[in-house]
């Protein structure tokens, strides 16, 4: 561990010492709801509470997460004002969709995230890495400032639409950044009528200028849809064996119906790799905060690289580099809140004895957000400390303590594709360039559906002088 007296502290809201009023709580949430959080979300292990006779309790003890997400998790269902913000983009896609409907989908997408398809993703995460990596090629000896948060989004996405729909997508990437930054903007953050409970009928103004976009991604699916039916119909052999097709036969198996194919393709492509392109930005970020880390995982890429191993192996092979994304992942957590509703009362007891009383009707909110912060399960808590990551550490994290791809039955299907995602883009980037800090960087955490960086992460990419051995 890095026992250094004062270790870097990567920005963000400080916890608040005085609870706000109900004015200041509604203008916090709909500017930045990280920024709401007081002293007891960070050292206590839940909080009962309630807002406009809204019942919640906020959980951070792991062992209740574990009861919540695992143990007793048919008793939750998704809570209303989750489903209000999401459902509108993603329908019935795998993040919204609830019961026999989830069930379907997760059954059919399950198969794309076996570990045989995904060893065979390592190669195409490698080519579009090195092909993006290109664009930083030009940036000549003295360096050139870059947007970092949105090349991720770019890098991300073509990632993706190269490793589950074979490079198919009907768009272009020249706006996608834009475009998806438009999409979680206007459409992923609580409007005022989703804290009333109002009905999904009712219009969401802060929602209005989102539309147009949401119709721009609906568009694109459709398109992609159309564009491989077509090829399957010509030459059902020659169709990639890809998530694009598994799901499209889906359909003709009565596994799904066109609709929730459209979701969830639209779940992939406007969210899938979302999640993963804020966290490289942050790791980049507190990367450049922290020589000694920088170089550790200079070192290791550098002498992995050598060897000249395939990918598929460096997950395994760059624990520190895997450690360095894992602490951005804990800090600025891409999903940075769980929200359930029990269905019918529940009670759980820890170690102590203490006994938990969870009415029928009330919200628990589990928030990586402040459980990855928390005093009481973390050293350092504010502090980036990849080290604590290590293999020789990460027995010293519980399960249910860190949390970036959820647990239990709605666990990321796609956590082990974004592990291998992010190790293997940094590798390839931070081989070859150095990513710094401008004076125009100014890193401020904001929760818009993913934790973004408020106004991106410019920062000046170098190209690396490396010994010719490298």
């Amino acid at each position: 561990m890095d026992m250094r007296p004062h270790p870097f502290e990567p920005p963000a809201p400080l916890p608040r010492t005085v609870p706000p009023g109900r004015l200041e709580i509604i203008r916090t949430i709909l500017r930045n709801p990280l920024e709401l959080w007081g002293e007891p979300s960070y050292t206590l292990p839940w909080i009962h509470t309630r807002f406009f006779r809204e019942r919640t309790l906020i959980v951070n003890d792991p062992g209740l997460i574990r009861h919540v997400l695992v143990d007793n998790a048919a008793n939750y269902r998704m809570s209303d004002i989750r489903q209000l913000i999401l459902r509108p983009i993603l329908r019935d896609g795998l993040l919204t969709a609830e019961g026999e409907v989830w069930k379907r989908s997760r059954k059919a997408v399950a198969p794309v995230f076996t570990p045989r398809h995904a060893n065979g993703f390592a190669g195409q995460m490698l080519r579009q890495s090195e092909d993006y990596a290109r664009k930083y090629q030009a940036a000549g000896s003295e360096g050139k400032v870059f947007e970092i948060a949105a090349d991720m989004t770019e890098l991300t996405f073509a990632i993706l639409a190269d490793t589950l729909f074979s490079g198919e997508i009907v768009t272009s990437s020249d706006s996608f950044a834009d475009d998806v930054n438009a999409l979680l903007h206007r459409m992923g953050r609580v409007d005022p009528m989703d804290l009333l409970r109002a009905p999904s009928w009712v219009p969401r103004l802060t929602r209005l200028g989102g539309q147009k976009v949401l119709d721009k991604f609906r568009y694109i699916v459709r398109q992609t849809m159309d564009a491989r039916l077509a090829r399957m119909q010509a030459n059902r052999a020659a169709a990639p064996d890809d998530f694009l097709t598994l799901l499209l036969d889906q359909a003709a198996s009565g596994g799904l119906t066109n609709d929730e194919i459209e979701d969830n393709i639209l779940t992939f492509i406007g969210a899938g790799h979302e999640t993963t392109a804020r966290a490289l930005a942050w790791t980049l970020c507190c990367v450049a905060n922290t020589q000694h880390i920088r170089e550790a995982m200079e070192e290791e890429i550098d002498r992995v690289l050598a060897q000249d191993v395939e990918p598929v192996k460096w997950l395994d092979l760059m624990p520190y580099t895997r450690a360095a994304f894992e602490e951005a992942l804990r800090l600025y957590p891409p999903a940075p809140s769980i929200n359930r509703a029990a269905i019918t009362a529940d009670r759980w007891t820890d170690a102590k004895g203490e006994t938990v009383e969870i009415e029928a009707g009330v919200t628990v909110l589990i928030m990586p957000w402040t459980l990855h912060r928390h005093e009481l399960y973390w050293d350092k808590p504010r502090a980036y400390v990849p080290e604590r990551f290590l293999p020789e550490n990460r027995g010293k994290i519980g399960r249910f303590q860190f949390l970036p791809f959820g647990a239990g039955p709605r666990v990321c299907i796609g956590a082990t594709f974004a592990l291998q995602e992010a190790v293997i883009a940094l590798a390839v980037l931070m081989h070859r360039f150095r990513f710094d800090l401008t004076d125009q960087t100014k890193p401020w955490p904001v929760q818009k559906l993913t934790t973004q960086p408020q106004n991106g992460l410019p920062m000046c990419v170098t190209p690396r002088s490396l010994p010719k051995s490298a």
